[in-house]
């Protein structure tokens, strides 16, 4: 019980869901409330999906398109750095993190990707898979069960929206873009060190 509780409280880091609500609300707040539930449970579902697919046949698929592990890194560093830029300073045509048009819906990128469904995730996972491959279903389970608890907080992003106000969510998507500034280029040196270690 002690290790699926450790590995659910690791993936629920890496997760990361408290990070993401600023930016989920950021994307998501011209959008009236009801739209905004039916949007963060598909892209949480479309995020569960590629994070199965990638703990089991991860390796496989890395493997198939002839990447590396880091590559994931490296990309997914470049992505979220874009992202946090656009936070930090929105263009006149758009206030969405997402780069569309204001009240245009957001799909598959960057919520489910690299937002939930990140290169942490999914190389953990991998490595997870690469380490345990008799216990995939243990794996599968302790996904699941972060993957819910991070799903409930951010369905909770309505509320903070109601309590900041949209003021509010301006001030935390800025500051949020600057942390993710620095979380991103951490992600690209890290893939950037093990390429060149590997």
């Amino acid at each position: 019980m002690v290790e699926m509780t450790s590995v659910i409280v690791l993936f629920f880091l890496i997760l990361d869901p408290l990070g993401n609500l600023p930016i989920f609300m950021s994307i998501l707040k011209h959008l009236d409330a009801k739209r905004r539930r039916i949007i963060v449970i598909r892209e949480m579902i479309i995020a569960l999906v590629i994070m199965m697919i990638f703990l089991f046949t991860g390796e496989q698929i890395l493997g198939f398109l002839n990447l590396r592990t880091e590559t994931v890194s490296i990309s997914g560093g470049i992505i979220l750095f874009l992202i946090a830029i656009k936070m930090i300073f929105p263009s006149a045509e758009s206030n969405s993190v997402s780069g569309l048009p204001v009240g245009e819906e957001p799909f598959l990128v960057p919520m489910a990707i690299p937002l939930v469904a990140g290169p942490s995730i999914l190389a953990s996972l991998m490595l997870m898979s690469h380490q345990y491959p008799n216990r995939l279903g243990y794996l599968a389970i302790a996904l699941l069960i972060a993957w819910a608890l991070s799903a409930i907080i951010l369905m909770m992003s309505d509320l903070f929206l109601r309590i900041l106000g949209e003021k509010g969510v301006n001030a935390l998507e800025r500051l949020m873009g600057l942390i993710l500034v620095m979380i991103s280029t951490q992600m690209f040196l890290d893939g950037i060190r093990t390429y060149l270690q590997g």
